[in-house]
Formats: structure tokens, sequence, C-alpha cells
């Protein structure tokens, strides 16, 4: 790599770093270490043809996808479970509430699957399409569709809680159930 890439490469990993590392914990299920390491292959990757790359970001990140998508494959699964880390102390009343969200949420996902947190990490955090979600993963829609699903319906399972959060949910009533009598059935 030349001087000039290598200043590019450098420039990229500066301004996008943050980014991609927060896309990379997610898709790990919270696990800070492992999303370093995950980042920090893609970043390799990424620099061996970075001047042949025209949109770097897209294309690291759908690194990050693909070498996550490789982990599940693995026959041989680790046993580790990852452990919250405590939030930073901060001068507003309202951070231990978020903090205590984010715990929340990383813990549930931590818990699903990791084919479940990646599907959910791709539809609602990087608010791809169903069908780029498929490309991405090399699946159909209907699988991201039924995934989409039950990684929510096991979200919700896994943490109660967040139904409290979902403006849907407050104003989403069941329809009032009628009895009616075998007289007005026509």
């Amino acid at each position: 790599m030349d001087a000039e890439a290598q200043a590019g490469f450098r420039g990229f990993v500066e301004s996008r770093s943050s980014a991609l590392l927060k896309t990379a914990v997610l898709l790990s299920g919270g696990d800070r270490h492992a999303a370093e390491d995950l980042l920090q292959n893609a970043l390799i990757k990424a620099a061996g043809r970075w001047q042949r790359i025209d949109e770097p970001e897209a294309y690291v990140r759908q690194i990050l996808y693909r070498q996550q998508i490789s982990r599940w494959r693995l026959k041989w699964r680790r046993r580790e479970v990852s452990v919250a880390e405590l939030p930073e102390p901060g001068g507003e009343p309202d951070a231990s509430a978020a903090a205590e969200l984010r715990l929340l949420m990383r813990g549930a996902l931590a818990r699903l699957t990791p084919r479940q947190r990646t599907v959910l990490v791709l539809r609602y955090f990087e608010d791809l399409p169903e069908a780029d979600v498929a490309r991405v993963l090399g699946c159909s829609v209907g699988t991201v569709r039924s995934t989409t699903h039950r990684s929510l319906a096991r979200l919700r399972a896994l943490a109660p809680e967040l139904r409290a959060l979902d403006p849907g949910a407050a104003t989403a009533r069941p329809a009032p159930s009628r009895d009616f009598s075998p007289m007005e059935v026509r």
C-alpha cells in the first residue's frame, strides 16, 4: 500500500471505527472483546484490498456480517457468558435509567442465538430492508421474516420490561370480545 492509500485507510479507521465497533458489539452479543476482534479482523481484510474498495464502510460492514455468520457455523461454540459492564458515572439523573435499559437490552440480546441477534441488528440497528438482510445473510426473504418474528418473540420473553418501552404496546388494545347468542348469528 502506498503512502497516500495508507493515509486514507488511517483516516477511515480514525473516523469510522467507533460506529463500526458499535455494530460489532451488537453482532457479538455485547461482548466487547469479541467485537474488537471481529472489527480488527475486518479492518485487516479491508486493508489488503484498500485501493480497490469503492465504498469502504459498506465493505467493512459486509465483512463484519460475514465473519459473524462464519462464527455461527463453527461446530465448536464458546461456552462463555458475557458479563455486563458497570455504567460510567454520569452527571444526569436519567443516566442510570438509560444505563439500565442498555444493560437490559444487552443481556437480552446476548441470550439470543447469534443468527437471531444478527438479523435484529441488521433489521433494526442498521435499518436494512428484509431483501438486503436476506442478501447479506445469503438466505431467503421468508427466512429473514420468520427469524425476525421468532427473534422478537424471544426477546420479549427474555426481557418483558422492554414491552413498556414499545410505543405500539401502549396504544394497541385488544378488540373487545362480544358474545353472540345463536339468535344474532344468521
